[in-house]
């Protein structure tokens, strides 16, 4: 039966996205052996062991039913005193509230940010859920963009440039993606100082703060004089643990912005899974070792990377973080989106357009080193023959 009774009824909030370049590629895939994924974001690890058996064991001890909104005490504890630990960060545990990933925390700090009208500045290439949450709020999400020139770093001039009586707020999302950029300390720095100069609120999206190179240095932004009051810290356990599927993310703020958002949070989802919520716990008192593997692995990997990206003539900003490597593609003489698709066709290795990540230059790509090296190795090798045709 035909949807258009329903079609006509959309509430104008929803718009048209174009998948079409998505649902191609994936079509494309589905009909050939053999395909190499490195555009994907989740970890090609296990979650560590410690941290499944404790979900285990909030089945097994009846630990499964719904949660304080913002989370279980103990878990929003750990979180403050892992905020404290390793980034210097002071928060307690009712300015804390955990979400079912750094995806709801987005959603939930629009929500309790943006009126109709307001700007939001946004780090761009962008993880495009920002425009999305911003959109619903009634907002206009701005892009601030960055270049390779500067190792695709938020730049305090591009910011200044774009702020107008509407703005409201401007979202930091470093180490970045999909770039790997870390903004460097200094140039947080003098963020900090144009944030407060121009009375804005600052989303630091941090969820990739563990994921940290040799070179570079992440500073959170909350720890700096007269940005505590003005910082929506983002972060989760998604990338760090091995833990997408879990769904933990959390945000961390001052007790009189949070407190106004928990009956907010209970609406969206009442509360985030309790037994991840356990396994999130054990991830944050438990051993680390598995943690430090990880980052060793990736770290091998982006080396291989860059080295081979370099030896096949494609050029990218520095990736100091994350485990992406923002390419650019254009001396290959085709537009990124074409570049992706012939790829995939011919050398049955998947990556995504920059495209995908409001990058309209049609020059870049994103490349994930989420599989094992051999694995990259190999789609290095398609690719070079790719090339060479």
């Amino acid at each position: 039966m035909s949807g258009a009774p329903l079609l006509g009824a959309l509430a104008h909030r929803i718009v048209e996205e174009d998948l079409s370049l998505r649902t191609r590629m994936l079509e494309i895939a589905a009909g050939l052996d053999d395909v190499i994924a490195l555009g994907r974001g989740d970890p090609d690890f296990h979650t560590p062991p410690h941290i499944v058996a404790a979900a285990h064991r909030a089945l097994d001890e009846n630990q499964h039913h719904y949660t304080h909104p913002a989370g279980l005490p103990v878990l929003r504890g750990a979180i403050a005193s892992h905020l404290s630990d390793e980034f210097g960060l002071r928060y307690s545990a009712d300015e804390i509230i955990v979400t079912a990933g750094v995806q709801e925390s987005i959603v939930l700090t629009m929500l309790g940010l943006v009126n109709p009208g307001d700007e939001v500045l946004i780090t761009s290439p962008r993880f495009t859920t920002y425009d999305m949450a911003v959109s619903l709020c009634g907002g206009v999400p701005v892009p601030v963009p960055t270049y390779e020139e500067d190792d695709f770093a938020l730049m305090p001039a591009a910011i200044e440039a774009r702020i107008t009586p509407r703005t409201k707020a401007l979202v930091l999302v470093t180490p970045n993606n999909p770039t790997g950029a870390v903004t460097p300390p200094a140039v947080i720095r003098t963020i900090a100082d144009l944030v407060q100069r121009h009375n804005l609120v600052l989303v630091s999206d941090e969820i990739y703060a563990k994921l940290i190179y040799p070179g570079s240095e992440h500073l959170s932004a909350g720890t700096l004089p007269g940005m505590r009051e003005r910082t929506i810290t983002l972060n989760g356990f998604s990338k760090a643990y091995a833990m997408t599927g879990w769904r933990v993310g959390y945000l961390a703020a001052p007790h009189e912005f949070t407190q106004r958002l928990v009956e907010l949070r209970h609406t969206l989802s009442i509360n985030t899974n309790t037994p991840a919520q356990h396994a999130a716990l054990a991830a944050l008192t438990g051993p680390q070792e598995a943690v430090q593997a990880m980052l060793e692995e990736y770290a091998e990997r982006r080396s291989y990377l860059m080295r081979a990206l370099s030896e096949l003539g494609l050029s990218y900003g520095h990736p100091g973080g994350a485990f992406y490597i923002y390419t650019n593609v254009s001396s290959s003489g085709l537009a990124s989106p074409r570049f992706c698709e012939e790829l995939l066709r011919h050398g049955r290795v998947m990556i995504f357009p920059g495209r995908m990540f409001g990058d309209e230059s049609d020059r870049y790509v994103r490349i994930s080193y989420l599989q094992p090296l051999p694995r990259i190795e190999e789609a290095i090798e398609r690719m070079r023959r790719f090339l060479q045709r």
